[in-house]
């Protein structure tokens, strides 16, 4: 059969004004209306507002509109804290209300569990619990900061802007931890004095111990090109100025510059003086509770709002009232971050997970906090396990803490192994409400839900889910 060419479709496009009330939110945070019988989307609007757009893109099926004026405004609105908010894609909701941002999230993680779940009366009548929630600023202690440079070698140093790859020039950043706030500026400063720019992939900064001193910033320089001597002395200077932990990441291999080094490199070779800095000072770590410590490395993932990882590891603690005899399954345990804190009150811990580095750093944290009932394995949590021989053990109780995809596979092995009582802690509502159908149409009921408020200002949404097995 001959094919023929057909040119795409491209959105139509207009700059007509027209004046709307907004209906809702959708489940980025972004206000819908009705404008030519679909879906009108605004940008930084609220519920209840009547505004002037400007409509920018028409599609078969919707059409998008940029925000021009408030003429009737909700009562929820506030003045977001952040000079770069109308331009910066990090946070969706600092136009509105903190209580309101938490009825926001509690209203979507309803709507998705109403799709999901059967019978639909359990989505209608979930029983939630008080939000956890912290300070709605200065809660962020680790952040990727995006450099690009334009044609005249000139950076940008920032997130990246709404709908967009390119980057927004950030000042200050108001959801960072206030040691990292004001960074850019000496950022700029910085770079703009570097022999060698372009060769700077991003920077990563992260407020946390060092080693076993206090906390410090701890700079992450994805480094593309190899470092002059002269930008190695300037960055010395800087991590002296600010007392920074500074680490360049070659790709292959990584250096470590301290403040307290005194003698600058000779070079941006691993040599032997950073080979060792890299084994020694590299290392991180933060508190839990019961004055258990967590190690990791720079790369690694941690939940990045310290005071809200310490309250939802006590909410999980107390929801599962936990004995001195319960054998607890921590699935996707990470670096042990639950893992070590159920440990204290039980009789066994066995944590899974994907990657066998973070399976052995695990196992090292609980050696370090002299934990000898956490045993760790490595497996693929996706993929059929319930043959392997940790899974032989009859738990009481298990406790999952998936990514983004969530744990379809695993919560129907769960199902299968007929565990008591599961916890579910979930960082993407949408696959935690499908696991949810799963587990109930297997015999378990939701017995409490709440949200977790891990990401302050943005739509993102954390929820925690304690079911229990009725049949």
């Amino acid at each position: 059969m001959a094919n023929f060419f057909k040119p795409a479709v491209k959105a139509k496009q207009t700059a007509q004004q027209i004046t709307v009330r907004i209906d809702k939110l959708d489940m980025n945070g972004v206000a819908v209306s009705r404008w030519n019988k679909k879906p009108l989307f605004i940008q930084g609007a609220l519920p209840g507002e009547v505004v002037e757009v400007k409509v920018f893109e028409q599609k078969n099926k919707y059409a998008k509109a940029k925000l021009l004026t408030i003429k009737e405004q909700s009562e929820a609105r506030v003045k977001p804290e952040c000079q770069h908010f109308s331009v910066c894609g990090g946070c969706d909701l600092q136009m509105s209300e903190f209580s309101q941002q938490i009825e926001f999230k509690k209203d979507k993680v309803t709507a998705l569990f109403s799709r999901n779940l059967m019978p639909a009366n359990i989505a209608t009548s979930l029983p939630w619990q008080p939000a956890l929630v912290g300070e709605p600023y200065h809660y962020r202690r680790k952040a990727r900061i995006g450099v690009q440079f334009n044609k005249h070698n000139e950076a940008t140093i920032g997130f990246r802007q709404k709908s967009t790859n390119h980057l927004a020039a950030i000042k200050s950043c108001p959801v960072l931890v206030e040691p990292l706030t004001d960074i850019f500026p000496v950022f700029n400063e910085l770079i703009t004095q570097l022999t060698i720019k372009s060769a700077i992939g991003h920077l990563e900064v992260i407020y946390a111990n060092v080693a076993d001193s206090d906390k410090k910033i701890t700079v992450v320089v994805r480094q593309l090109k190899p470092l002059s001597n002269a930008d190695m002395i300037l960055w010395e200077s800087y991590a002296d100025r600010y007392q920074w932990h500074v680490i360049f990441d070659h790709g292959n291999h990584q250096q470590t510059l301290c403040p307290s080094d005194k003698e600058p490199f000779q070079s941006a070779n691993v040599g032997s003086k950073s080979e060792q800095l890299s084994q020694t000072s590299s290392q991180l770590n933060y508190q839990l509770t019961n004055g258990l410590q967590i190690d990791f490395a720079p790369s690694d993932f941690i939940q990045v709002n310290e005071h809200i990882n310490y309250v939802m590891i006590e909410q999980a603690l107390s929801w599962l009232k936990l004995t001195s005899d319960d054998k607890v399954l921590d699935l996707f345990c990470g670096l042990g971050n639950f893992s070590l804190a159920l440990a204290q009150q039980v009789s066994e811990v066995v944590g899974v997970e994907g990657v066998q580095a973070m399976v052995d750093k695990a196992q090292d944290n609980a050696n370090k906090n002299n934990l000898n009932n956490c045993q760790f394995f490595q497996a693929d949590l996706n993929s059929d396990w319930l043959n392997e021989t940790w899974a032989d053990t009859a738990f009481d109780k298990v406790l999952l803490d998936p990514a983004r995809a969530g744990a379809e596979q695993a919560v129907e092995q769960i199902a299968q192994l007929k565990i008591p009582t599961i916890l579910y802690v979930s960082c993407e509502p949408t696959t935690l409400a499908r696991d949810c159908q799963i587990l109930v149409s297997q015999g378990y009921a939701i017995e409490r839900i709440s949200l977790i408020d891990m990401f302050s200002q943005t739509k993102h949404v954390e929820t925690m889910v304690l079911l229990n097995r009725t049949l």
